[in-house]
């Protein structure tokens, strides 16, 4: 295991392209297995019908509801742990991961309780049919015991990852994927359990997770975990939550997002639900494998940040961005080309493929884009520009696809709900780029000594 120093020498001075490769390997493994058991709930809950593919997406605002809610815990005290570290600031750095875990399980614990009271409100809210509705609240129910743990392992993920430890953050996600895989069948179909099963195979899993990331945090952490460090005061969280609100913003309107991606849907019945659950699905996993070399940068760009090595930032920036963009532009090119095929291992419904193959067409058309917005976004949170991050973050759900949900379908009919997302994305890209560019030209001031940037102090 790495000292302090020894990991400060690593993030500052190693070759930074190589480096940023080896911390994004396993962030990509990492979420690459999570993402495919999510994709193994949407295969095998397919099998159950369309009402039931139906409500894995009445389901998701509500998953990405708890995972906001731990990204703003786990980001804020992660980017802020890793500049701390580049400052050689370990006590302060001790308490942002004790403070940021143990909030992050009381209040998933207070999203359990409230969830479960006001199940069968929410699922209404998010857009369920007469007939989906059952079937999601029999999915949900299992997820909202399980919220504690899953809030706190998008804590325990992200602090890991800043140290410089994503080896031992992928091994944890992945026990709880692999977990699942295995689990999902046996429950819905030996078990006869039915979609509830799948909902409970998921739970446990997540809670498998939870375990194995926190006695890796433990054996194998920088800066450990204690409730002796829970000292919250009013400029730690403030800067805590200040980093994590742009991951609590793209999250939360995410959440909101696809409901009224749902309620957009619901009027063409459930087959268009289905399919554009489908769709979120397969584009969350493209985008997933992107997300992953960002990830890889994000430590290297925080220690170089509170290092004041500004350059190892600004590479690094463009290397990410460059090896994101390449990547969308195969996988676009390979999801417009069997797109039908994609529909059909989730559901093999002439409907849902009809409505699916044409909306993720649409979307890989645009899908390219997400390299420079994602990418900009995760530095500009890194690096604490909260109200940029935060701009740029509900720039593409938010500030894009919502109006357009609301624009489009009373002018094109269902084409308006498949065209959404494309619109979005573009002006998404609008909206990334003056602002991106702007702090790029103040880094570049400032490294050559002739202005100011705005930098942590030592």
């Amino acid at each position: 295991m790495a000292t302090l120093d020894e990991k400060y020498l690593q993030m500052t001075q190693a070759p930074l392209r190589r480096l940023i490769v080896r911390m994004a390997i396993p962030a990509v493994i990492a979420n690459v297995v999570s993402i495919i058991y999510n994709l193994t709930d949407t295969f095998f809950v397919g099998r159950l019908g369309t009402s039931a593919s139906g409500a894995l997406g009445i389901a998701f605002p509500i998953m990405v509801i708890i995972q906001a809610t731990g990204l703003l815990f786990g980001q804020g005290s992660g980017n802020k742990l890793s500049i701390e570290l580049g400052k050689k600031n370990i006590s302060r750095a001790r308490r942002l991961v004790s403070v940021g875990f143990f909030t992050a399980l009381g209040v998933g614990a207070l999203i359990g309780v409230v969830g479960l009271i006001f199940i069968r409100q929410l699922v209404g809210l998010f857009g369920a049919t007469a007939t989906i509705e059952p079937l999601a609240l029999d999915y949900i129910r299992p997820l909202l015991f399980s919220a504690p743990f899953y809030c706190a392992t998008f804590v325990l993920n992200p602090q890991m990852r800043y140290q410089g430890l994503a080896a031992y953050s992928m091994i944890g996600i992945i026990s709880g994927a692999v977990l699942n895989i295995i689990l999902e069948p046996i429950f819905i179909f030996v078990l006869g359990m039915g979609i509830f099963g799948a909902g409970l195979a998921t739970a446990i899993s997540q809670c498998v997770s939870f375990l194995m990331l926190l006695i890796l945090h433990t054996k194998t952490g920088t800066v450990h975990l204690s409730l002796r460090n829970y000292k919250p005061d009013m400029l730690l969280l403030r800067e805590m939550v200040g980093g994590g609100l742009p991951s609590l913003l793209r999250n939360g309107m995410l959440s909101v997002a696809v409901t009224f991606l749902n309620v957009a849907a619901n009027p063409y019945g459930d087959a268009a639900i289905a399919a554009m659950a489908i769709v979120s699905r397969i584009i969350t996993f493209t985008n997933t494998i992107m997300i992953g070399f960002g990830q890889g940068f994000q430590p290297v760009c925080g220690y170089n940040y509170g290092a004041g090595i500004l350059s190892r930032v600004r590479k690094g920036y463009w290397f990410v961005v460059q090896a994101s963009t390449v990547l969308l532009v195969v996988s676009s090119i390979l999801q417009i080309s069997f797109a039908p095929h994609l529909i059909t291992i989730f559901r093999n419904d002439p409907q849902v493929v009809s409505y699916g193959a044409l909306a993720l067409r649409l979307q890989c058309c645009t899908l390219p884009l997400s390299g420079f917005i994602v990418m900009s976004n995760m530095m500009q949170q890194t690096i604490g520009r909260t109200l940029v991050s935060s701009i740029v973050g509900i720039a593409r759900q938010g500030l894009g696809l919502v109006p357009a949900l609301l624009i489009l379908p009373p002018i094109f009919g269902f084409l308006g709900v498949q065209m959404a997302q494309p619109v979005a994305d573009i002006l998404a890209l609008g909206i990334t780029i003056p602002l991106q560019m702007r702090i790029l030209r103040e880094l570049q001031v400032a490294e050559k000594g002739k202005g100011t940037v705005r930098l942590p102090k030592k």
